[in-house]
């Protein structure tokens, strides 16, 4: 999306003429005009040029906006600049001075229009003794205060002569009117006093409307000013987010460390941080330990621990230790960028339910003139004066307001996305953060989003005679030489718990099933049970106990020393600590949770179970999951959240893509909204900020509808035969001005929003979920909540059947499909099953397929063009041997 920074415009009329020109450029596909920020999104093909002469054309003034972060060659520091600058409050100043000047002669006016007659206040003798006089001192007061604000008469006048008039023209058409009248009476005045007729131009004095004309335009400056300043405290997160950019970077170059402008550091430069600093661009720590603030990018107040490997963000705060660092990313690359980059996309976008305003403003300003005259028309028609009539048509124009009507979306649109922002919760458009609020069905990726995505020792089970610490030291030993996830998980608790290692010598991976080593001369076995056969007697209570950990998802690996059993060591991938009790918090919001993952039926049923999750849908490819999405959303709304490649297709299928902000880059793109935390408790605390914001908006519109149609009426008299309400034009002119500072003031009040807060959460009825399958034909559904974990399919095969009995048939044709079981041999655990169904699912022509460690076996489901010959080969290419077919 191209940004331009729009001038000249003044009200929700004005924003809908340069929609209207910007959408007739060819090569334009779509356009949004935010009245807030005086911006512009363009997306297509159409030239910079093109689009801002389309905008002279339309009598406003437009530039290209520097992206956020600089150009390309790193020039960070200006491009934040000048997206500040662009941010940058000019209007409060230039409407504070002409403020001041006009109360100046307004108050002036009003003594010698008014403080005379209603309060007895002194005048000069020439004023007692005539009025003419006395009315070209006002007209010369009213006339200063008009030049002061001349901005309304010069506006309003434009855009009347390129046929868009708006609320200036309302302005200044009210105000102008106000002071002709008045002027051509203080002429009739002139000559009847001339005429030698005293009392008939004394009594023309009651005909002045001079006070009027300058009190119109002095508080529409006053409700301009208001509005100026709630306005800028609307862009604050924002503004914030560009103040965070570090200035200044300490590189080391040629040995030493050096001071220089963080614009020209370069991907591959060492830069150093110490403790106090902030972090200048993007990198990955390569010396050193530290805790870092990362509170201004993810909300999260705890410091993350970083060491070697870790990555680091710009404008994030180094705490303790000094660390030395490689940059990886820098200007628009970085996160601090992409996220300035986001919050500014989103609030150049408009929300779906800003239509039916956007419409109502485009047709607004012709509509109020007419009925203004039509007013002034009827009374002059039912015997009223022509003042009397004028004072009726002014008071419409007066009390119309376009702009509260343009300002009710944009508004809380900012002020949401600033919050989420602050909170670490990034909507990439407007529309993104209207439909968060309305998802009825949240589906969950497992592996990165559910669960941590890191496999670690989960329980220990020490033989008899055997410590904890012995099996733990012996198990590590073991496992340190493996590059297997299992093997990693060990070797990290060991580390962590400091238990020594000893020192293992001949080594021996034994594929699918373990490893095997020496220590101080005696042999150390490490693996599966069928490992165990032939080298040690493992009690019948530690195989039911494996059974159990294998049912919860768990995969339990046996060791034992010099043919002596020593205990199991369970691993798996467990959920995150907030997992459960956000699915509880969407459960209460009137959400269904869905998990999706390509996981065993077996492994994920026990995950789901934890979590708490509505249904599990298991066993499925990356396109699988965009078909389950696409099933989901025939039943509601969708919510997809993931972390990985394999989500994006159902992160760009998803109503609302939501993208784990420790994932992929890939599935961030294709993401409506980015959780920078990386905790499922952002996705809740995501759709509350969306339905607050939505019911904000939503207020805005009524307030703005509401007053418009209360006030019109109210302004044309139409209460008068019935009640005698009579208004005059300075209170119409009044309540114009605080209406938008009303939608501004209550937008800022999402500011105070509680994000995590749950008592205010509501549940809607929830959706009915589909049957227990998903069309592709490539998935299993589990309901956890309906059925044991452990009683599902132990084979965890796409039918849901055990391979193990099936040797009466090779191969099963159904149509043009057909079903083939592989026996495969050095399957351990969850891990090894994922890389032979990925490796079986890149042949061209599988549909489905599904391995199993405990049965040694892989499902798969593909065309009959498929060879066998294939499925075998890449089931070797991923490091494991095919035995044969079932």
């Amino acid at each position: 999306m191209k940004q331009y920074n729009v001038t000249g415009m003044s009200c929700a009329a004005c924003s809908a003429r340069v929609e209207k020109a910007v959408s007739k450029v060819e090569g334009v596909a779509s356009v949004s005009v935010n009245l807030l920020t005086n911006s512009m999104g363009v997306e297509g093909t159409a030239s910079d040029a093109a689009v801002i002469a389309a905008v002279e054309a339309a009598g406003y003034g437009a530039s290209p906006k520097e992206p956020a972060g600089g150009a390309d060659n790193g020039d960070k520091a200006a491009g934040y600049a000048a997206e500040e600058e662009a941010l940058k409050d000019r209007e409060t100043p230039i409407l504070k001075k002409r403020l001041f000047s006009s109360l100046v002669f307004l108050i002036a006016l009003m003594y010698v229009s008014m403080g005379h007659s209603m309060l007895g206040f002194p005048l000069p003798p020439f004023m007692h003794r005539d009025p003419v006089s006395s009315g070209l001192v006002q007209l010369l007061l009213a006339a200063a205060v008009a030049v002061i604000n001349r901005k309304f008469f010069i506006s309003g006048t434009k855009s009347v002569i390129k046929g868009a008039p708006n609320m200036d023209t309302l302005v200044a058409m009210g105000s102008g009117a106000a002071f002709v009248y008045s002027t051509v009476t203080l002429f009739r005045m002139s000559g009847l006093q001339a005429a030698g007729d005293a009392e008939g131009a004394a009594a023309l004095s009651h005909e002045f409307y001079f006070e009027s004309a300058a009190m119109i335009l002095t508080l529409i400056t006053v409700g301009k000013l208001l509005e100026a300043r709630s306005k800028g405290r609307t862009t604050d997160a924002l503004r914030g987010l560009m103040k965070l950019a570090p200035k200044t970077a300490t590189v080391v170059r040629d040995g030493a460390e050096v001071t220089v402008p963080v614009d020209s550091v370069r991907v591959g430069d060492v830069f150093t941080v110490r403790p106090g600093e902030s972090v200048p661009v993007d990198g990955t720590v390569t010396e050193g330990w530290s805790a870092v603030d990362e509170s201004a990018l993810t909300g999260e107040s705890v410091p993350a621990d970083k060491g070697p490997g870790s990555t680091v963000s710009a404008a994030t705060v180094n705490r303790s230790g000094f660390i030395k660092c490689e940059a990886t990313r820098v200007g628009r690359d970085t996160s601090l960028s992409q996220i300035i980059r986001m919050v500014s996309d989103a609030t150049a976008t408009k929300a779906p339910i800003a239509r039916t305003a956007d419409r109502v403003s485009g047709v607004f300003v012709p509509v109020v003139i007419g009925i203004a005259l039509v007013t002034a028309a009827v009374w002059l028609l039912a015997g009223q004066t022509a003042g009397y009539a004028l004072a009726r048509g002014i008071s419409v124009l007066v009390i119309s307001c376009p702009c509260a009507l343009g300002l009710a979306t944009p508004v809380a649109i900012m002020v949401g996305s600033g919050t989420g922002a602050r909170n670490g919760i990034l909507f990439k458009t407007a529309a993104a953060l209207e439909t968060a609020g309305k998802t009825q069905i949240a589906v969950l990726d497992k592996t990165g989003t559910v669960t941590s995505g890191t496999p670690v020792v989960t329980d220990m089970l020490p033989a008899v005679g055997t410590s904890r610490e012995e099996l733990l030291s012996t198990a590590s030993a073991l496992e340190a030489g493996s590059e297997h996830p299992l093997a990693r998980a060990i070797v990290a608790e060991s580390e962590s718990g400091a238990c020594p290692l000893g020192r293992v010598s001949r080594f021996e991976a034994l594929p699918g099933s373990g490893v095997r080593g020496e220590i101080d001369g005696e042999t150390y076995v490490g693996g599966n049970l069928r490992l165990m056969d032939g080298i040690c007697d493992v009690p019948e209570a530690a195989v039911r106990q494996a059974d159990s950990f294998s049912s919860d998802g768990k995969t339990p690996l046996f060791f034992a020393k010099q043919g002596r059993f020593l205990g199991i060591i369970a691993v798996a991938d467990t959920i995150k600590e907030d997992s459960a009790e956000a699915v509880a918090q969407l459960k209460n919001m009137g959400i269904r949770t869905v998990m999706l993952t390509g996981d065993n039926a077996k492994t994920a049923a026990a995950i789901g179970k934890r979590a708490g999750v509505d249904r599990v849908i298991a066993g499925v490819t990356p396109e699988g999951k965009a078909e389950a999405v696409r099933e989901l959303r025939r039943y509601g709304r969708v919510c997809m959240v993931g972390d990985g490649i394999n989500d994006a297709p159902a992160l760009t299928v998803a109503d609302t893509g939501m993208a784990i902000g420790a994932g992929t880059d890939v599935a961030i793109d294709a993401a409506d909204a980015v959780l920078m935390k990386s905790t499922l408790a952002d996705v809740p605390a995501a759709v509350r900020l969306s339905r607050a914001t939505l019911r904000n908006i939503r207020e805005n519109l009524f307030w703005a509808f509401f007053y418009n149609v209360i006030g019109i009426p109210l302004a044309a008299g139409v209460w008068i035969p019935l009640f005698h309400w009579e208004m005059d034009p300075m209170f119409g002119a009044a309540a114009m001005s605080l209406s938008s500072f009303c939608v501004v003031m209550n937008a800022l009040r999402l500011n105070g929003f509680r994000l995590y807060g749950t008592k205010r959460d509501r549940a809607g009825s929830p959706v009915d979920l589909p049957p227990e399958r998903v069309p592709s034909g490539d998935a299993q559904a589990v309901a956890p909540a309906a059925r044991e974990a452990a009683g599902e399919a132990g084979a965890g095969t796409a039918d849901g059947t055990d391979n193990a009995g099936k040797t009466d048939t090779d191969i099963k044709t159904e149509g043009n499909e057909m079903k083939v079981t592989l026996k495969v041999e050095g399957m351990m655990c969850m891990h090894c099953e994922k890389r032979v169904k990925d490796a079986l699912c890149a042949v061209e022509g599988v549909t489905s397929a599904e391995a199993s460690a405990k049965d040694g076996t892989a499902a798969v489901v593909c065309s009959e063009n498929t060879g066998t010959e294939k499925l075998k080969a890449a089931v070797e290419s991923a490091g494991y041997e095919v035995r044969g077919i079932l």
